[in-house]
């Protein structure tokens, strides 16, 4: 884990908004939007796209900067990506953060 990158991805202020979405996804979206059979949280791209109102390609670009670095998981499912919020990885870059301090 480069805890460098990760600071890098979360210092962009869409991508850190887009985690904190992802993080408690069914205040920010539609209780069907997190209902991805097998992929418990899951949200489309194109929900990300409309709450967000930037360009879909910009979303998808951030969105895989934070998969990159382990912070959201994908699934695609047909013509549809998912993201979610990585809980397990967070809680190992949380705790290892601490004992890095």
């Amino acid at each position: 884990m480069n805890i460098q990158e990760i600071f890098k991805v979360l210092a962009n202020e869409h991508r850190y908004q887009m985690l904190q979405w992802l993080k408690y996804p069914e205040q920010h979206f539609p209780p069907h939007a997190c209902q991805v059979p097998g992929f418990h949280g899951g949200v489309s791209v194109g929900l990300i796209v409309e709450k967000s109102g930037l360009a879909q390609s910009v979303v998808s670009a951030y969105l895989d900067s934070l998969r990159k670095v382990n912070l959201v998981e994908s699934k695609r499912s047909g013509k549809w990506t998912y993201y979610r919020y990585n809980r397990e990885f967070i809680s190992q870059f949380i705790n290892e953060l601490g004992l890095k301090l």
